[in-house]
C-alpha cells in the first residue's frame, strides 16, 4: 500500500483514478476546494494556489498526481478566460512544487500536461522529441511543464502530455453522443485533421504505471498508438451508434461560436505517437478507436 495525494480528484479522470488507487490497496488524498464534494479518498482542503497546512499531507506519498487545472473547452476564449486558464495551471502546479520542495523524500510529481504543446502541425508525426507548436496551447503548456519541472531537483518528475480522453461519461466524447445519436453528427470542416484520442482507462492505466516504475520520468505522450483524422472518427462513433454521421460542421461557424478555441483546439490537430510509453513497456489495452468506443451505445 502506498500513500498517494491526487489534486484535481473529482474531475473526469481524476475520481475514477482515485477509484481505481483504493481499489488496489492505496491511501488516497485528495486534494480539493470543496472537500465535501468528495465521493471517493479522503478529501482535505486547499486553495489551489498556494503552500498551505495541505502540505503536510505530501510526507510520506509515494507520488503527488496533479490533474488540476480549469477546463480548456468550457468556453470562448476571452482575454479574461486566457488568464484564468493559465493561472489555473501555474498556481496549482507552483503551489505543489513549492510544498514538495521540503516534503519530497522518495516522491514523484506526476503532472497533466497536454499535446496542445505541439501546435497544430498537420500530417508530421508528433513524439515526445518534437518541437514546440505555435499558438496560445502551445504556450500554456510550456509555461506548465517549466513550473512543474521546478521539482526535478527534489522529485522524480512525469509530465504526461494528455490526448482526447474518451469515455461515455464525460469530456469531448459525452459532448459529441447527443448530436450523433440524433443523427445530426458529422465531421468538423473537412475532417482532415488528426485527433490523438487515449481511451481513459487507458489513462488510469498510465498513471499507475508511472506511480509504480520508478525508472519513468520524463515526458510522455499519454496517447493511443493510432491517431485517426477527424472523418475517420466521426464514421467510427456512428458505427458505433449506429447512427448515420455524414453532417459536416462548417468551420465558419465554429469560429464564430468559438473563436481562437475553433482554430486551435477543433479545426486544428496533432498526429500523436506514444513512442516513450511504448518502448518503455506501457501495454495499450485500446489500441484502436474501434476497442475505445465499443462500450458507446
Amino acid at each position: 500500500m502506498a500513500k498517494i495525494v491526487v489534486a484535481g480528484g473529482t474531475g473526469f479522470v481524476g475520481e475514477p483514478l482515485v477509484r481505481q488507487l483504493l481499489g488496489r490497496g492505496d491511501d488516497v488524498v485528495v486534494l480539493s476546494r470543496n472537500p465535501q464534494r468528495v465521493r471517493a479518498g479522503r478529501g482535505v482542503q486547499w486553495d489551489g494556489k498556494s503552500a498551505g497546512p495541505w502540505a503536510s499531507e505530501l510526507e510520506g506519498a509515494a507520488a503527488v498526481v496533479n490533474l488540476a487545472g480549469e477546463n480548456i473547452a468550457d468556453g470562448r476564449w476571452t482575454d479574461d478566460r486566457k488568464r484564468r486558464l493559465l493561472a489555473s495551471r501555474l498556481d496549482a502546479t507552483g503551489a505543489i512544487v513549492e510544498a514538495l520542495s521540503s516534503n519530497a523524500a522518495g516522491t514523484a510529481l506526476i503532472n497533466a500536461s497536454a499535446i496542445g504543446f505541439y501546435g497544430d502541425r498537420g500530417d508530421e508525426e508528433l513524439d515526445e522529441s518534437a518541437s514546440r507548436g505555435e499558438g496560445f496551447l502551445a504556450d500554456l503548456v510550456e509555461r506548465w511543464e517549466m513550473t512543474a519541472r521546478k521539482a526535478e531537483p527534489f522529485a522524480r518528475v512525469v509530465l504526461l502530455r494528455f490526448g482526447i480522453v474518451l469515455a461515455p461519461e464525460g469530456g469531448a466524447l459525452k459532448k459529441m453522443l447527443l448530436p450523433f445519436r440524433m443523427g445530426v453528427g458529422g465531421p468538423i470542416g473537412n475532417g482532415r485533421q488528426w485527433m490523438s484520442w487515449v481511451d481513459r482507462a487507458d489513462v488510469l492505466s498510465m498513471i499507475g504505471w508511472v506511480i509504480d516504475n520508478k525508472d519513468v520520468r520524463g515526458i510522455y505522450n499519454a496517447t493511443a498508438p493510432e491517431p485517426v483524422r477527424n472523418r475517420d472518427f466521426t464514421r467510427e462513433l456512428g458505427r458505433a451508434l449506429r447512427r448515420p454521421a455524414v453532417l459536416p460542421v462548417p468551420p465558419f461557424a465554429l469560429k464564430i461560436l468559438f473563436g481562437q478555441m475553433a482554430e486551435e483546439a477543433l479545426l486544428a490537430g496533432q498526429r500523436v505517437l506514444p513512442r516513450r510509453a511504448e518502448d518503455d513497456g506501457f501495454a495499450f489495452a485500446s489500441r484502436t478507436l474501434r476497442d475505445a468506443l465499443a462500450s458507446t451505445r
